[in-house]
């Protein structure tokens, strides 16, 4: 008796079904989906079962478009690693804002809704009297705090032009990829250690504050 080749294929289709349902993170499980959907597609063509058949092959071409921009994105990862500080690539994930001279970003104390990149001009982070600019993400640092408030206060020095991400996005794209992931809390822990090197006596402010019962 010889091996019925569209049943394994039917089994091979499930097999692959049930792995993509049990990864842990985005990228296999879009590799592993492609393959289920292809497999489903020979299956259902071969035993002509419609239903299947339309199925998959209308999840076959979203799934590779997935598998597309996330490889997309962890090759601007790896490109972001090597070069540091570049950021550019976040740029058509955010959103544009204008804000005027002395207007604040965000104060010390309010609760983090938002990461950004400067586009144009500079920030000043009023407690450690510290000055970023064009090309600089700021606001992350809330995101990992215990009380999920902002440590510090933000403000335009001149007419500013800020890039935005909300904290949905930003948390979705630091889950799903690990590059980002790592990017973010290198970049935390350099600017934990550069505020308490220069102004230690505001990071012990903050959090007492943050801290301390209402």
């Amino acid at each position: 008796m010889g091996i019925d080749w569209i049943e394994v294929t039917g089994w091979l289709a499930a097999a692959f079904t049930f792995s993509a349902y049990s990864m842990k993170t985005m990228l296999p499980l879009r590799v592993v989906a492609v393959f289920a959907n292809l497999s489903f597609i020979s299956y259902s063509y071969a035993e002509w079962i419609l239903p299947t058949l339309a199925l998959h092959l209308a999840l076959l071409p979203l799934n590779l478009t997935r598998l597309i921009q996330i490889l997309r994105m962890r090759g601007k990862m790896r490109q972001v690693r090597r070069d540091g500080a570049d950021l550019d690539w976040l740029r058509p994930l955010l959103k544009a804002v204008e804000m005027p001279d002395e207007a604040y970003v965000f104060h010390k104390g309010d609760p983090p809704d938002r990461i950004y990149l400067i586009d144009q001009g500079e920030i000043e982070l009023v407690e450690l009297g510290k000055v970023l600019g064009a090309g600089e993400l700021f606001g992350e640092i809330a995101f990992f705090t215990e009380q999920k408030v902002r440590t510090l206060s933000a403000r335009c020095k001149g007419p500013c032009r800020i890039l935005t991400m909300n904290e949905d996005d930003f948390l979705k794209l630091y889950y799903q990829d690990p590059s980002f992931g790592y990017t973010m809390v290198k970049l935390v822990a350099s600017r934990l250690y550069e505020g308490i090197e220069q102004r230690p006596d505001a990071y012990r402010t903050a959090a007492r504050e943050t801290t301390s019962p209402e």
